[in-house]
């Protein structure tokens, strides 16, 4: 979920991938588009709605936090930056700006989770994924529109 820092209408990015490890791809959704040059105050919620009661894994994300960081990738799309830290000071990722293009722009804006990530290798609290290391648990790709 992505809120406008200025006001206005959230954009909401899910995927939802309701046969588990079934034959049926996630289905991908945006409730809007980005507005050109806007902050947006950014939340990751992970749910797992294959058990009942829906079990909400951001918490053991958040727990786990020294274990676990998003990463974030929207070339040409708009730029991130962690607002939330693990229990060493380092990001996590649940919680985001993201500062959408000075200019109309569509592209694809990827969020990738890594368990147990190198946090202390070069670049890696930056968002820089090229040396964390560590093992995907989540990757999806989102269309996007700034406009």
């Amino acid at each position: 979920t992505l809120i406008p820092e200025v006001g206005g209408t959230p954009v909401i990015l899910t995927s939802r991938d309701l046969d588990g490890d079934g034959p049926n791809a996630p289905v991908i959704t945006s409730t809007g588009n980005f507005t050109v040059s806007t902050t947006y105050n950014g939340t990751v919620s992970l749910l797992n709605e294959l058990t009942t009661p829906v079990d909400n894994i951001s918490v053991e994300v958040e727990e786990e936090g020294d274990e676990h960081q998003f990463f974030f990738n929207a070339p040409g799309v708009g730029t991130f930056a962690y607002t939330d830290q693990d229990v060493n000071g380092r990001p996590i990722g649940l919680e985001f700006t993201f500062t959408a293009s000075a200019n109309a722009q569509s592209g694809n804006l990827t969020v990738i989770l890594k368990h147990e990530p190198n946090k202390t290798a070069e670049g890696v609290a930056a968002g820089n994924i090229a040396n964390a290391g560590g093992e995907t648990d989540l990757q999806v790709s989102f269309p996007v529109i700034v406009e």
